[in-house]
């Protein structure tokens, strides 16, 4: 048990295959009401990166940022040299999959143009298209401003003293500005799912 448990890729695997073996059970149920086609399987990856990436970044702003104060200064390495640029890239990762994953949805289901100019046949349609621009802007925020901040602050690339101290702020108020666009957004998404798609 503990051979399986301490492996992450092997549980991930086992997961992959158990929710596989799930789709295909309840797809091939007698009445057909839930087929495994292109718009459920991109449902579910768009819901496991989004899950990762609001995830994290719930935990870099309720538990990392304000806790990194309170460590010792002999112990901040561990989190800065080892913790921090693992989380920050399943962070990023996240974001991206999370935006590619749900543009393909509205794409898939035909609703992508009148949701991103809110020109949608329903306000379901309208209400995520501004989801789908609030979770654009927060994966703009977290690749063209807090990673190439990060990656000055936790030294993956060089900078000087002044510059770490130049962009910890910016960094911070763009993460901030994630979780203040995330409660919407997330609002979005869920009560536009309601009416939404094929």
């Amino acid at each position: 048990m503990g051979k399986f448990f301490g492996n992450l890729h092997l549980v991930l695997v086992t997961g992959l295959v158990a929710a596989v073996l799930v789709m295909w059970h309840f797809a091939a149920a007698s009445d057909g009401a839930l087929p495994i086609d292109a718009n459920s399987v991109l449902r579910w990856l768009h819901v496991f990166f989004g899950i990762l990436w609001i995830g994290l970044l719930y935990y870099l702003n309720f538990v990392q940022v304000p806790t990194m104060p309170k460590i010792p200064a002999e112990l901040k390495g561990g989190v800065t040299g080892f913790i921090a640029p693992s989380v920050l890239f399943f962070f990023r990762w996240g974001a991206a999959f999370t935006v590619l994953t749900g543009l393909c949805i509205a794409i898939v289901d035909g609703y992508a143009h009148r949701a991103m100019t809110f020109t949608g046949a329903t306000q379901s349609e309208n209400l995520i298209g501004l989801g789908m621009w609030l979770a654009l802007i927060m994966a703009f925020n977290v690749w063209f401003i807090i990673w190439p901040a990060q990656k000055k602050i936790l030294g993956i690339v060089e900078a000087t003293a002044e510059e770490k101290a130049a962009v910890g702020p910016r960094a911070l108020y763009a993460s901030r500005t994630n979780v203040l666009l995330s409660l919407p957004m997330l609002y979005c998404m869920v009560s536009a799912n309601l009416g939404v798609g094929g």
